[in-house]
């Protein structure tokens, strides 16, 4: 079972969640004070609603001694003036909570969309290593649903909850100053509904954090499944998939219900408690009226506000498993905008001048978390204008130097150079503009093939540009091909090319970016004969004149460079020209022998 989380335990993280949001609020204190205004004129509205039928009981019902409470009135006057005082307090009170709750609207829907563009910014200043540690549906869920779940918490939630306390603080003052002997009666059974909700209310905010959980890891594997919906159904993975969703499914499922049951509980505990107290004000509430101590008309107002003393705690009741879950979200999403694993820009960091492309590796020491050294002390210059190809045994950094070069890492030790610059000291922004990447996996997004190719430029381009770039990278065939060329619609993640296409739309766009350094990782991975054969042509074009990192294992492919190096266990294990290393018969050498279907080299001394 588990234990209450007590006010003391909630206020810290109630409290991080509003320190953390509350710059957002600046530029909209002249509204919240505004809707504060209105949400405590609706409260006194609402507390001078049942002193009109007061009035006109005490007008007409005789007292003990014989005379109604107000003397010598005219019954219809008094009648009248109620009449139109409770009319008046009900407009008031609609038209104040109209514009508390339309102020509150406003300010929460601006601050929370501000704050989900401001996450969706963090979430892309995060380094590659934090997104791969992370699942991208419980992300997305963090973004959208949390994010979702406190902006519509704060207006149909929190500010009715609010509302409701300002209506008990006022109706409680009111009952003690009409008979304070008589408001402790009424108010007797209120200390055991507030130790029930806390215990009650702890477990419902448990039980939402735990659901909250649960939905991002649903989100998640729905996420994983659907992106690989083709490898799903090739390996015949649809049952053990749903398999794993169900069962999170399940557990979904069965948390909600127990937080509806704790809901529940406390809804209709309140009830009873509710009960108690009303049947202790008519009893001795009659007694004291028999007694002439107070009027019909001031047992009236304990009842009617007995009833609503009685509502924020049933209303918080009702909300209860709504906050937790907000409180659940609000935690989510401050603790992702708190999250600090971000490569980011020196605040003294200036703008990078044009560069040439040369760069430089000097006693780079680097390992991703928890994990083991992927260079220890690497050393490695490449020449403005020079393609250099990395090959190398599977997990010996390839990839991980190409990242170093973008900066989507910064190195533990030692630096990485672009022409004399320590990468550190420029902007991240001025650094990539003179980058053009090509990755394993092209980043294809919904829209037409011009789209696709512009993407990321901050230039405008002609028509004979974007074709000669098409043509230089052996594109320009298939788009001929397409229904509408240019202007055809590419499916979401290019899902209606092929492999060796979506390459081919990639290096075009690199080549319209005119970038002086170009990094290819593994451009021709999982590409069949022909397409691996075009895409070759291509790069050899689009290279011209690049200093071009390739990151590859076709070594057909790396011959075709200026120079090679080979990477073993983090360190430059063979260096050299192609025809060089081939005649040292070293690892480059046999490796290349047999991709070839050729008899290997004998190792060199």
């Amino acid at each position: 079972m588990s234990r209450p989380t007590h006010l003391r335990e909630t206020l810290p993280g109630l409290g991080r969640i509003v320190r953390r949001l509350a710059p957002y609020l600046v530029g909209h204190r002249l509204v919240l004070v505004g809707s504060v205004l209105a949400l405590i004129l609706s409260t006194v509205a609402k507390l001078a609603e049942p002193w009109a039928l007061k009035f006109v009981i005490d007008s007409v019902v005789p007292t003990a001694s014989g005379e109604p409470a107000l003397g010598a009135y005219d019954p219809m006057v008094i009648l009248s003036l109620c009449a139109g005082g409770l009319l008046a307090a009900v407009l008031l009170r609609a038209l104040f909570q109209f514009l508390a709750t339309m102020g509150f609207a406003k300010v929460g829907n601006t601050v929370l969309t501000k704050v989900r563009a401001d996450l969706f910014r963090h979430l892309q200043s995060l380094s590659v290593g934090f997104h791969t540690r992370s699942r991208a549906g419980d992300l997305t869920m963090r973004l959208v649903g949390d994010v979702g779940m406190l902006k519509e918490t704060m207006v149909t939630a929190a500010m009715p909850l609010a509302a409701n306390v300002l209506i008990f603080v006022g109706m409680v003052g009111v009952m003690l100053w009409l008979d304070w002997q008589l408001a402790l009666v009424a108010l007797a059974p209120l200390p055991v509904l507030m130790i029930l909700s806390r215990v009650l209310t702890g477990r419902i905010r448990e039980v939402s954090r735990t659901q909250r959980k649960r939905q991002g890891h649903l989100a998640a594997t729905s996420t994983e499944t659907l992106a690989g919906i083709r490898s799903v159904q090739a390996l015949g993975l649809e049952e053990r998939s749903a398999a794993v969703f169900c069962g999170a499914n399940d557990g979904d499922m069965k948390a909600g219900l127990r937080g509806a049951r704790l809901t529940a509980g406390l809804e209709r505990s309140v009830d009873v408690l509710a009960g108690v107290g009303l049947a202790a004000i008519l009893f001795f509430g009659t007694l004291q009226v028999l007694a002439g101590r107070i009027t019909p008309g001031d047992l009236l107002i304990f009842v009617t506000y007995l009833k609503h003393t009685f509502r924020p705690v049933r209303g918080y009741a009702k909300y209860a498993a709504r906050l937790a879950k907000a409180m659940a979200a609000g935690e989510r999403v401050v603790g992702l905008l708190d999250e600090t694993d971000a490569v980011a820009d020196r605040p003294d960091a200036m703008p990078a001048p044009a560069l040439s492309g040369a760069l430089a590796f000097e006693g780079v020491r680097f390992s991703h978390a928890d994990g083991p050294p992927v260079f220890n002390g690497l050393d490695l210059k490449i020449e403005a204008g020079e393609r250099v190809a990395v090959v190398g045994p599977s997990g010996t950094g390839k990839s991980t130097l190409a990242a170093l070069a973008l900066r989507l890492y910064d190195p533990d030790a030692g630096r990485v150079m672009a022409d004399g610059h320590d990468l550190r000291d420029v902007t991240m922004a001025s650094l990539r503009t003179q980058i053009a990447l090509v990755p394993q996996e092209p980043l294809i997004v919904s829209g037409t093939v011009r789209e696709n190719l512009v993407l990321g430029l901050d230039r405008d381009v002609s028509d004979a540009e974007i074709g000669s770039a098409a043509k230089a990278a052996a594109a320009q065939d298939f788009i001929d091909a397409l229904p509408d060329r240019y202007e055809t619609h590419i499916a979401e993640r290019g899902g209606s090319l092929s492999a060796g296409q979506r390459q081919r739309l990639s290096l075009a766009r690199a080549m319209l970016r005119r970038t002086p350094m170009l990094i290819l990782d593994e451009p021709t991975t999982g590409l069949d004969g022909p397409s691996e054969e075009a895409v070759a042509r291509a790069i050899g074009e689009v290279s011209k004149g690049r200093t071009t990192l390739l990151i590859t294992h076709d070594l057909a492919l790396a011959a075709a460079c200026d120079r090679i190096v080979v990477l073993d266990r983090g360190r430059v294990a063979e260096d050299g020209a192609p025809a060089g290393l081939i005649r040292n018969g070293g690892w480059f050498a046999n490796a290349h022998a047999r991709q070839r279907g050729e008899q290997p080299h004998a190792l060199a001394s």
